[in-house]
């Protein structure tokens, strides 16, 4: 493999071949890897998938709204209730699927430890979606 010779005609000129022996030789080498190698890639785990739909789920929870006044009355959709018809209704909402979202309006003058039993109400029920109900200040 030169690449220079002695004769001095010739030498000026430059070499016009591309040597294909290298490259045969690598192509036939990256043959027989993949030929090695394809078998291995086929082996397949069998598993029994779940089968999926595509449609949405649309059913919307229901919102309840729940309020407590400054005396720390309930009130469940307007309605005045007790506690223990509060923990009832709790417990059959919390039933339901989807679970609905309860929207609790406290008036600003009653005692925490009212808000914090309704909270464990709903919570000893099962219902996780609660959410407070404030008016923006002006």
């Amino acid at each position: 493999m030169a690449f220079g010779s002695l004769d001095r005609k010739t030498s000026s000129q430059p070499m016009a071949e591309i040597n294909m022996v290298p490259l045969i030789d690598v192509v036939l080498v990256l043959l027989v890897i993949f030929i090695v190698t394809a078998p291995l890639l086929t082996n397949v785990v069998k598993l029994d998938l779940p089968k999926a739909s595509s449609a949405a789920d649309i059913v919307k929870p229901e919102k309840i709204e729940f309020a407590i006044d400054g005396q720390g009355l309930l009130f469940w959709k307007g309605e005045r209730i007790t506690r223990e018809d509060a923990v009832l209704r709790f417990a059959e909402e919390g039933k339901k699927r989807p679970q609905p979202e309860i929207y609790l309006r406290a008036d600003q003058a009653v005692p925490y430890r009212y808000v914090a039993q309704t909270l464990a109400d709903a919570s000893k029920a099962g219902l996780a979606k609660v959410a407070f109900v404030s008016e923006p200040e002006r």
